[in-house]
């Protein structure tokens, strides 16, 4: 199935929830937030949390600087 995700077409399994998709792109998953269709969803949620055809993913990376 295809989802957006940060503004790009990718294609995925129909089976994928927020954390797999989260794991594959960031394994540590540290210092990441999740929004679906403009809602942020909990990391306590990412494990059962599917993803459907169309979603609308952003993920943000939590960065340091000066």
């Amino acid at each position: 199935m295809e989802i957006i995700l940060n503004g790009q077409a990718r294609l995925i399994t129909a089976t994928h929830t927020v954390g797999q998709l989260v794991s594959e792109l960031f394994p540590s998953g540290k210092g990441i937030a999740v929004a679906i269709n403009q809602s942020v969803v909990p990391k306590s949620d990412w494990p059962t949390r599917r993803l459907s055809p169309n979603d609308q993913i952003t993920l943000i990376t939590a960065t340091q600087g000066g």
